[in-house]
């Protein structure tokens, strides 16, 4: 595939782009739903493709094609620099495009059974067996959902880069909803919309649904009949997916350095962070340590090389409770003088590759859930994510949970249901004060980030365990 990207690329050069880079992607997907003991939905997809780009003065053009011919891909490399040249045409300084390592390479995800070499019929039973057996078990509806990829990648760059990668991930979960007097309640397995990973059918087999059904039935009738949560300013514990949402929306899209520096502002808005508070600014308390790490073992943000050609890697965003780092591309890193991070990606080849959150994560503390709630006199421990709102500065939030549970003098002593809590950022991080350690850390994965226009959905991934936050307004109703 190599030859073919050369052809679009030199086309840009010949142009007379000053830079130019292009993927060809082909990428499977397969997608599987399940609602009471029968199959709603099963989709498979196959596309494949090539995106090209091309830097003019201070501006990108973009152009993308199914079409592989010659003629076509020298077709798209000439009109990828003629949208960067007419896009140069408003004023701007040129644009710098920081350094990177040129290299030539290949990578595979690490899995032990690709999902697409399992019959259907196998995914198809583990969906139907689960759903029928929570609605024998009382549940109104239960769902059940299967999502799984395999992209296929090959990038280059005109400065020389050849890279192949092939990425697989797999994902999915259960849910059981009840319906009662007026009113609904649901429990989820992993978390609310799925659990997704870098890996293969063995991830599947990991979450071991059959263990988790009767609980999932069992919970959603009980919260029917469960009193609300209460309201008022107390302790806050927060199960690991709820924590990993909560950092995804109030920090990893915060710290998207477009947002900052105000070139983006599609669905979340754009940021209170301000560079000139970098490695100054108070995030949240001394137990803060978040990370991007695209290199971490199946985890879904995983990955060798971003869609620039930058090498995955680490990068500290708050040490200690101080903001320190961002979510950067080779253009934006060399606008606001920092190292580039290998954080630019693209919702498939016919969609401009932009900065997107790798693994996002708050690294472990030295406590457990079991000491977290031992040591809590009056709190709620919530579970499982039900809503989110927060504003277009990522600062004031509101989140409502599955279940809550009462915490009474170290003791969970009731289950309570429509539990919410509110905060402001740096209050509510400034108010951790206790911390589960790396027994209870999971690499969580979101599969539905939304972000640009034309709209791009990205994968994501949040490694978090349970955490409390002191004194969180809870029980904020609507």
């Amino acid at each position: 595939m190599f030859e073919h990207l050369e052809i679009a690329i030199d086309s840009a050069i010949d142009s007379g782009a000053k830079y130019s880079d292009a993927r060809v992607l082909i990428s499977k997907s397969r997608s599987i739903a399940a609602k009471n003991g029968e199959i709603e939905n099963f989709n498979e997809n196959e596309k494949i493709g090539i995106g090209i780009r091309a830097l003019v003065g201070s501006s990108w053009g973009f152009y993308s094609t199914y079409d592989l011919s010659s003629e076509s891909l020298k077709q798209a490399g000439k009109k990828s620099f003629e949208i960067a040249k007419a896009s140069a045409m408003v004023a701007g300084e040129e644009l710098p495009f920081a350094d990177v390592p040129v290299v030539e390479d290949t990578y595979t995800t690490p899995h032990e059974e690709n999902p697409f070499s399992v019959s259907s019929s196998e995914q198809i039973d583990l969906l139907i067996s689960s759903t029928e057996k929570m609605k024998k078990l009382g549940s109104s509806r239960a769902f059940g959902r299967l999502d799984f990829w395999d992209t296929e990648k090959w990038f280059a760059s005109s400065q020389g880069h050849k890279i192949y990668q092939n990425i697989i991930e797999s994902g999915g979960g259960i849910s059981s909803l009840s319906v009662g007097d007026g009113e609904t309640q649901i429990r989820s397995y992993p978390q609310s919309f799925g659990e997704y990973r870098t890996g293969g059918w063995e991830v599947i087999k990991s979450f071991e649904f059959e263990n988790h059904l009767d609980r999932l039935a069992e919970e959603s009738q009980r919260l029917l009949v469960a009193p609300q949560c209460p309201q008022g300013t107390m302790d806050l514990i927060l199960e690991g997916s709820q924590l990993a949402l909560q950092i995804h929306e109030s920090v990893g899209h915060a710290i998207e350095l477009d947002r900052i520096l105000g070139w983006e502002a599609a669905y979340a808005g754009t940021s209170h962070l301000d560079l000139k508070k970098l490695n100054k600014h108070k995030y949240g308390s001394e137990l803060m340590n978040i990370v991007a790490d695209a290199t971490l073992p199946g985890a879904l943000a995983t990955f060798k090389y971003d869609d620039e050609g930058t090498p995955a890697q680490r990068v500290d965003i708050v040490k200690e409770g101080i903001w320190t780092g961002v979510l950067s591309g080779r253009d934006s890193a060399a606008v606001a003088g920092v190292p580039p991070g290998g954080m630019v990606r693209a919702d498939g080849f016919g969609r401009l590759p932009m900065v997107r959150m790798t693994n996002v994560g708050l690294l472990p503390g030295d406590s457990s859930l079991d000491e977290i709630i031992e040591a809590t006199d009056e709190g709620i421990y919530m579970e499982t994510n039900r809503s989110w709102s927060i504003d277009d500065l990522r600062l004031n939030f509101q989140f409502g949970c599955e279940v809550g549970w009462l915490v009474k003098n170290g003791k969970i002593i009731d289950m309570v249901k429509n539990p919410t809590y509110t905060g402001i950022t740096p209050e509510f991080w400034g108010n951790m004060d206790m911390l589960s350690g790396e027994e209870e850390w999971v690499f969580w994965g979101t599969p539905n980030c939304g972000k640009g226009q034309p709209s791009q959905i990205g994968h994501t991934g949040h490694p978090a365990s349970p955490a409390r936050f002191k004194n969180t307004r809870i029980g904020v109703r609507g």
